[in-house]
């Protein structure tokens, strides 16, 4: 058994690999203040013998007695929405956050994961994206709080990796779906889910031609677990290589839910990318990880939580 450290463990992500780090055998003690992430999220979690929670806001200094064998940073708002509606929050987390939880990760002697995100590659120029690309960002339109958080992230990263040796370890989320994604939270899969199953018009921002993958969590999960394990500090891409426009994705979700709503076009989001694609060559090759879920298949299952979650009146 080895001791993990967890922070925005009660998130969507977060929760899924608090699951998995105990079905592993591990203790976990996760750490999140609440601001976007939810007590249900972990309500299993908390009957778990080895599983703590301690309610904390990362960008304050982190303490943490007795051992740690790592340290995972997913504490983020991570959806437009949130992230819009908390900025300074975002950058704190992503900035004091960081530093306080490598702080504690050399404190403990811990290896360290930073959960970072594709969006470190803005609207890109380079498509599909690779870790070698350093991105088309603006860093002053209403989408940087969080791709410049995550960007500062990766570099106080890597500076504590190369000033004082911590086994760092960067994974680079694209858009990820599954159940205990929050309704409401502003990204395509909740708001598409939500309104077909009340069958409403799906808003389809823009022309609905720009493309996204979608990666379901428990392939997410697995990459993490593989990449917290293996020797690589630089980045690594996690993700489904599987393309289509939204206009496609919004089409999967009619037929995954057997809804009649329509579809309909509203103002494309400021600086949203065009297009999204990662190249997962290092993962393969470092990992031997590659998503094994298609998008027919996990829809099931979360579709399922969603219905579930609109009929409890959430």
């Amino acid at each position: 058994m080895q001791r993990m450290v967890v922070t925005g463990g009660a998130g969507f992500i977060g929760s899924h690999l608090c699951d998995r780090l105990l079905a592993d055998g591990h203790e976990v003690l996760a750490v999140d203040n609440f601001i976007t992430g939810d007590r249900r999220n972990i309500e299993g979690a908390l009957r778990h013998p080895s599983f703590r929670l301690l309610e904390h806001d990362v960008s304050r200094p982190l303490f943490v007695e007795g051992p740690v064998h790592t340290v995972f940073h997913l504490a983020s708002p991570a959806s437009p929405a949130d992230y819009l509606a908390h900025p300074i929050q975002t950058l704190k987390v992503g900035s004091l956050g960081t530093h306080n939880t490598l702080g504690l990760a050399r404190a403990k002697g811990a290896a360290y994961f930073l959960a970072s995100t594709s969006e470190v590659y803005g609207d890109p120029l380079q498509h599909p994206q690779r870790e070698d690309y350093w991105g088309n960002v603006n860093p002053v339109g209403p989408r940087g709080v969080y791709d410049e958080a995550k960007r500062f992230g990766e570099a106080m990263a890597m500076a504590y990796h190369r000033t004082h040796g911590i086994r760092v370890r960067l994974g680079r989320f694209f858009n990820t779906y599954g159940p205990r994604m929050r309704l409401g939270d502003g990204r395509v899969v909740p708001a598409f889910l939500e309104q077909a199953l009340r069958g409403i018009p799906l808003t389809v921002h823009g022309d609905g031609e720009q493309t996204r993958s979608f990666c379901y969590v428990d392939d997410l999960v697995e990459g993490i677990v593989r990449l917290a394990a293996c020797g690589e500090s630089g980045p690594v891409n996690l993700g489904n290589p599987r393309e289509m426009t939204i206009l496609e994705f919004a089409r999967k979700i009619l037929a995954a839910t057997g809804s009649r709503s329509a579809l309909v076009h509203g103002e494309r989001m400021v600086d949203d990318p065009r297009v999204r694609r990662p190249d997962i060559g290092r993962a393969r090759t470092l990992l031997g990880w590659e998503p094994r879920v298609p998008l027919e298949e996990g829809l099931v299952p979360t579709v399922a939580y969603f219905r579930a979650r609109i009929a409890e009146g959430a």
